[in-house]
Parts: structure tokens; sequence; C-alpha cells
């Protein structure tokens, strides 16, 4: 057995664990425990255990380096902490080398982990560290789940009463053009007999792929989705998201309305105000108008100041925030976390590569 041809039992969805096992001869009870084991507890080493003896021969013969399965465990490149606690970012190696970033935050004792879906990003927002490094590939379900584990081990360490249950998609990467894998994903993290996220505490957040959003609607996905906004017109949008030539702005709201009328979901959209590109009360106008008809909650979210943008001064964004209520939206700003840590999408990557990792 090679490593390229062994699997990551974090890939696995509960099903496919299931049919591996049985077809060993291994009942269901067994696979209940060791999803729970791996899942649920998170634990790192299955070699001490105490499974039962048709578990412990299936895993002693199967499971390892050089062996059909291995347990998706990344490597802690670096880890720094925001000096209000409230944020712990974690620079995670994968097995191929590549480098992904995980959030771990707390909002007033809710306990919320940001993950990443690919490593770089194809989708090149002009403003995000992320989309300036390019993309090298997608991420498995097992290392978008590990993500989580790595963050729930952290977190007990830190106060074993404490349980992560909000996740955001927020991180490296653009979540719906990794559909398939971070489905996987999500279902394995929302599944009661192990991690036990709620589907309507996970939120994915997209640029704008249209065909995923509309995927999404038909297939009554249980989770949030959240559209990175962040122009009001195609000429605003596309010189800021240039994924945005490929699905306009206007497919985009057509895809959103469908979304809402298929699902009756509330979108929320999240807009990241940049000074003197998108933060003026004219835009704020023409983005009442945009929405009208959709049942929307707009986040406003202070940009961590990369690539040459800066951040809207608090004036221009509290005038921005009046418009929009005064538009009947629900309307809020998205509480600031980690600047100190570099906790913009792929800004602690991008300072490591710098430096040489």
């Amino acid at each position: 057995m090679t490593v390229a041809s062994s699997k990551s039992l974090h890939d696995l969805s509960f099903s496919e664990l299931t049919r591996i096992l049985s077809e060993e001869g291994v009942i269901l009870h067994h696979a209940k425990v060791l999803w729970r084991v791996i899942h649920g507890l998170g634990e790192i080493d299955l070699s001490d255990h105490p499974f039962l003896p048709p578990l412990r021969r299936w895993i002693n013969a199967n499971v390892g380096e050089g062996k059909a399965y291995f347990l998706e465990l990344p490597e802690v490149v670096d880890e720094i902490h925001s000096s209000d606690g409230m944020t712990r970012k974690f620079l995670l190696r994968l097995r191929d080398g590549q480098i992904i970033e995980t959030v771990l935050m707390s909002y007033d004792g809710r306990q919320t982990v940001c993950v990443s879906t690919q490593a770089g990003c194809a989708m090149g927002c002009v403003f995000c560290a992320t989309g300036q490094m390019g993309f090298s590939r997608h991420l498995s379900p097992g290392e978008i789940v590990a993500q989580v584990l790595h963050a729930r081990r952290v977190l007990k360490t830190v106060d074993p009463r404490k349980r992560i249950r909000n996740m955001v998609l927020m991180g490296m990467g653009e979540p719906l053009h990794n559909y398939d894998a971070v489905m996987v994903a999500l279902e394995t993290l929302s599944d009661r007999r192990g991690a036990g996220i709620g589907p309507t505490k996970i939120s994915i957040s997209t640029v704008g792929v249209v065909p995923s959003i509309l995927r999404l609607a038909n297939e009554q996905r249980p989770y949030r989705l959240a559209v990175s906004l962040h122009g009001s017109t195609e000429e605003e949008r596309s010189a800021l998201v240039p994924a945005s030539k490929k699905w306009p702005l206007h497919s985009l709201i057509d895809a959103c309305k469908k979304y809402g009328s298929i699902t009756g979901k509330r979108i929320f959209f999240e807009w990241t105000l940049i000074a003197g590109k998108n933060d003026s009360t004219e835009t704020a106008q023409r983005l009442v108008a945009l929405l009208h008809g959709i049942d929307a909650h707009i986040n406003l979210i202070p940009l961590n100041p990369t690539g040459g943008f800066s951040g809207s001064q608090s004036d221009s964004g509290s005038k921005f925030q009046k418009i929009l209520i005064a538009g009947g939206f629900p309307c809020t700003f998205r509480q600031r976390r980690g600047i100190d840590v570099a906790a913009g999408c792929g800004m602690l990557k991008a300072d490591k590569i710098g430096k040489s990792i």
C-alpha cells in the first residue's frame, strides 16, 4: 500500500465507513464507536483506545502510515493569539506541504471556527490576501473536517466545558468552487454522532458562484448562505471581485432571488467597506435598490488592510449603515476579531511566505 493510494478516515462519510467495515465483517455498532472516537472525541491516536477485538483487529490491519487509511492530522506551522485573548489563528501544513489557515474566535461566550476550503483561491478578489496568492488546489473533505477537530482540541485544553457551536466557511478559498467536498465535510461535521455542529449554525460564504447557489437551493441544503457582494453596480463590483466577469451582478441577484423563493431562507450579504471604493452614500442608496425584494441581512465588515487597500472611516461606515436600515434592511457591523493576528483571510500565510516558512 503506497501513500498515494491511502485514504484519510476523515474523508469518509458515515455510510462509507459503515460499508467498509461491514465488508470486513465489522458490525454497525463498531462503526458508530469508531465514528464517535474520530469525530466526537477528535482523538489523534487510535492505538491506545479500548476498542473491542473486531474493531481493534481492523484498525491494526488497516490504519496507519503506509496502510489503507490514515488520520488527517495537519501540522501546526504557527499559532498566534490576539491581544484580547478572543482569537487564535493557526497556520496548518497538510500532508503534501500545502499551507492553510484556520481561526478560532470567541463572541460573547460563543465559540466559532473559521475554516479554509481551498489552498489558495481562484476568485482573485483584489482586496483579499488569499486572492492575491492564486489557486493551488481544492481541499478534501477530511482536510476541511480536520481543521474543526484541531480547533476543538485546542478549545478543550483552554476550557473543557466550551464547545464550538458556530462554523463559518470564510477562510482561504471559495467554498462553492469546491462544492462536493464541502458538502461531504459539512454532513460529517453536522452529524450528531460526531462533532454535532447544528446545520443552521454553519455559514457558507461565496463571492457569487451562481450555479452552486442554485444547486444549494435545489438540493435544499440546510446551511446559511452568505454572499460577498462589495459592489452595487457591475463596474464597481468587477473592479473588486473579478469573478463578477463570469457571473455578472444581475445574474447573481437573480440567483439570490431564486434561492430565496425556493428555500424561504434569508440571505446574508457581506459588504467589506473599502475607503474610496464602495463606502459612499450613493453606493449605499444603489445597494438598497439592488436588493429590493430579497429577504436580506447585510453585514458590514471593516477591511483588514491589505494590498494597498484600507478600511473606511467610522463615520462613513455609520452613514452607510443608516441608509441601509432606512431602506428596510437589517444591517450590522461584524465584530472585528484578530486584526492584530492577521486574521484576515490569507494574511498570516502571506506574512509567513514573505519570511519563508
